[in-house]
């Protein structure tokens, strides 16, 4: 609607100054800080990816037969002294 119709409809204009329509558009301090977080969010799916990586690897790793003999024995010392 054209600012004549609304001022003869009782209403004042709408008019836009440059500080209206430089407020609605992404400040490019903005845009920076969109761009870091977006930066930051990658990287941190990047290491979430390698550590579930590296746990599984570990989790699969077979288990030394030095450490179950240990095991074995701690296991039959506490049975025998419970």
């Amino acid at each position: 609607m054209s600012a004549d119709k609304e001022v003869e409809r009782g209403r004042p204009p709408h008019q836009r100054t440059a500080d209206d329509m430089i407020e609605q558009r992404p400040t490019e301090e903005r845009r920076r800080s969109s761009a870091a977080m977006d930066e930051a969010r990658l990287r941190q799916q990047a290491i979430g990816v390698r550590l579930r990586q590296m746990f599984d690897e570990v989790v699969n790793e077979q288990v030394p037969e030095e450490f179950l003999d240990i095991l074995r024995r701690a296991d039959s010392r506490s049975s025998e002294n419970g």
